[in-house]
């Protein structure tokens, strides 16, 4: 063995050997620990003292530290596994509210009465509705949700007349459940089959077979292509609201989004109950999302020559100015305000011979499964829902074919000018200003989810959950799984009181934290004790059964 100390290694030698911290972080990933941990600070608020606590990245499912990846993605499995064949109804009836919970609504009831008297009476109402503000955050600390204001903003009501071009599709009447069919076989066993439904969009060009990148990448239509991948999850929720509306009841689903190798995103869902293959077919192919939004064919700002921003005078009350902006932009070239976002939707909603500027649909190909519960073929649904979850959107783009990167760098340059959202700062470039705009706004340079290149337009979340799948928030499922293990283990597994600890970042720099290194070995070294003693447990169990899975999957 080398000593590194040894002053008479030549510089190719040092550099030759392994870096102690690169170790450690692959043994972390061995271990399944977690490799970017975050620490936070915990006073308890019962005993005063502080503890320092190493927290896992992994909260999302796109977390870029592996074990916290993939531990999210079993988390993922089982909540799909939980909810998918469901033969009892979720139970979503509310607790009975208590007398505190009453309380806060009457007292809120009386203390409106006398904002809107002082209101109508021409008196200043800002105290009182600083307290309206403070009761309504005091109803949601009390444990109940919503709030009581309602909606704040008018909506936008468009047509809702189908297009011409889009096939009509049967509506059945709605049943209050959320249970598929049951069917009797022969042996006189009763069978409750689901769905496994896989859609895409449609063409862009011809791609080659194995690869995805386009034979002619010229002649690839990456403007709409774009586009989709942009409204996608739009276009996804429309599809089950067709679904449930021709279901005839409340259709569940669990299902996940990746992109396909030409780095167009399509769906995969798990969908409890059955219908015929034919009818999934036709709701796929009369859904379509438009998108009503003012025109970009036109660009009028460009290089050098963008809109300037000017300040607003401050109003005489000092409140804010009612559409949220301290500014506005300019034509730099005449000095005109640009429209700003309502107004020129107000222009769009007023032309009736507008167009929408997308519309999105689904492709021809479309893949719909029957599934049994317990069977092998669930199981390998449900490993395939979340089979990418644990990797980016975006990891072609470090491809080693540099025909995959060419055609991801186009799709990139694609996007780069579309707008994202009403917010985007892509609008200055048609003319538009985005909503709530603010100052330094450059097009092209938009920081949202959609225009980052490892995310390839698709904004969205990567897996969309019901609400009655399985009457669970992730949060529940992962205490489950929690107080599974802790129980395998003989520990005792208590209920934290969600307002006895006040949790803090820890600030950079601080004296007292250790090394990463040094971080990663103490939860090496825990991970290893938890691990021996479930696989004792799983040596215990006889038999491949779900328990001893589910044991080899903790550990």
């Amino acid at each position: 063995m080398t000593d590194p100390n040894n002053r008479g290694l030549s510089h190719a030698e040092r550099q030759a050997m392994p870096v102690a911290l690169d170790v450690a972080v692959e043994i972390a990933k061995h271990n399944g620990v977690c490799i970017h941990p975050v620490v936070l600070r915990r006073l308890d608020t019962h005993t005063g003292t502080t503890e320092d606590v190493n927290v896992p990245c992994g909260t999302t499912m796109e977390a870029k530290c592996p074990p916290c990846a993939k531990r999210n993605r079993y988390l993922r499995m089982a909540q799909c596994r939980e909810g998918w064949h469901l033969e009892a109804e979720p139970s979503t009836t509310p607790d009975e509210p208590n007398e505190e919970q009453r309380w806060l609504v009457e007292f809120r009831a009386d203390m409106q009465a006398q904002r809107d008297a002082a209101d109508k009476a021409g008196e200043d109402t800002t105290d009182l509705d600083a307290m309206l503000a403070g009761l309504d955050e005091e109803i949601n600390a009390a444990g109940m949700r919503g709030n009581l204001l309602g909606r704040t903003a008018a909506k936008r009501n468009r047509s809702t007349r189908r297009r011409q071009d889009a096939p009509d599709l049967p509506r059945r009447v709605r049943q209050n459940t959320t249970l598929g069919r049951t069917f009797t076989g022969s042996d006189g066993a009763a069978y409750r089959p689901s769905l496994f439904i896989t859609l895409t969009l449609p063409s862009y060009g011809r791609v080659r077979a194995g690869q995805g990148v386009p034979v002619d990448p010229d002649a690839y239509d990456y403007p709409r292509a774009a586009r989709d991948a942009l409204h996608f999850s739009k276009l996804v929720d429309r599809f089950v609201q067709n679904l449930r509306r021709v279901a005839g009841y409340d259709v569940q689903y669990f299902s996940s989004v990746e992109p396909q190798k030409r780095l167009a995103p399509h769906l995969h869902m798990a969908v409890r109950g059955t219908m015929p293959r034919a009818e999934i077919k036709a709701i796929a192919a009369a859904t379509y999302h438009q998108v009503w939004w003012p025109p970009v064919d036109e660009v009028k700002f460009d290089g050098d020559h963008l809109p300037v921003w000017t300040e607003r005078p401050q109003r005489e009350d000092g409140t804010p100015h009612p559409d949220g902006q301290d500014g506005d932009y300019l034509d730099p070239s005449t000095g005109e305000l640009l429209p700003t976002w309502h107004q020129a939707l107000d222009r769009l909603d007023a032309d009736d011979e507008a167009e929408p500027l997308h519309v999105i649909r689904f492709g021809p190909q479309i893949d719909v499964q029957g599934v049994l519960a317990g069977t092998p073929d669930a199981d390998q649904c449900i490993r395939y829902l979340s089979k990418y979850l644990t990797k980016s959107l975006g990891d072609t783009l470090d491809a080693d074919d540099p025909a995959r990167r060419d055609h991801a760098a186009r799709m990139v340059e694609a996007l780069r000018y579309e707008p994202c959202s009403a917010a985007c700062p892509n609008w200055l470039r048609y003319g538009v200003q985005p909503k709530n705009a603010k100052a330094d706004m450059t097009p092209g340079r938009c920081r949202g989810k959609a225009h980052k290149p490892e995310h390839l337009g698709y904004a969205g979340r990567r897996v969309l959950v019901s609400r009655k799948w399985s009457n669970k928030t992730l949060t529940e499922h992962k205490r489950d799984r929690r107080t599974w293990v802790m129980e395998a283990l003989g520990l005792a597994d208590e209920v934290p009181d969600p307002h006895r600890y006040v949790w803090k970042p820890v600030p950079a720099g601080d004296d007292n934290i250790p090394s990463l290194a040094l971080r990663l070995l103490r939860m090496v070294a825990e991970r290893q004790r938890w691990r021996a003693t479930l696989l004792a447990l799983e040596a215990r169990a006889t038999g491949q059964d779900h328990s001893a899975v589910e044991l080899r999957e903790a550990a």
